[in-house]
């Protein structure tokens, strides 16, 4: 399967901006275990409402964690087809370096 024909390359480069930040990919590694509420979040993460929302933000438009409305309460979980995405657009990367690539000079 050709990547770029499934998601297009504005879409993959704002999933790894997303992933370039630090706190993000804590935010991933905590959502690992499953669904968190933003309250627990902050408190796991030690960073202000302000600013966990702010990388939320940037998680949920890349499309990577999605959120969920419970009453007062705001939880987000990862999204699993987005990341089945970035593995295979990864995956097909990979191929086509291993294809291309020179051998290395003999000495």
């Amino acid at each position: 399967m050709k990547v770029e024909a499934a998601v297009p390359a504005r879409e993959m480069g704002r999933c790894f901006q997303a992933l370039s930040d630090p706190k993000r990919l804590r935010i991933l590694g905590l959502l690992r275990g499953g669904e968190k509420c933003v309250g627990r979040l902050t408190e796991e993460l030690e960073v202000a409402q302000s600013l966990l929302s702010f990388h939320l933000k940037s998680l949920r438009d890349a499309g990577l964690v999605s959120d969920r409305r419970e009453g007062r309460w705001v939880y987000y979980s990862l999204v699993p087809g987005r990341l089945d995405e970035l593995r295979v657009y990864l995956d097909e990367l990979l191929r086509s370096a291993a294809d291309t690539a020179s051998p290395p000079p003999s000495s």
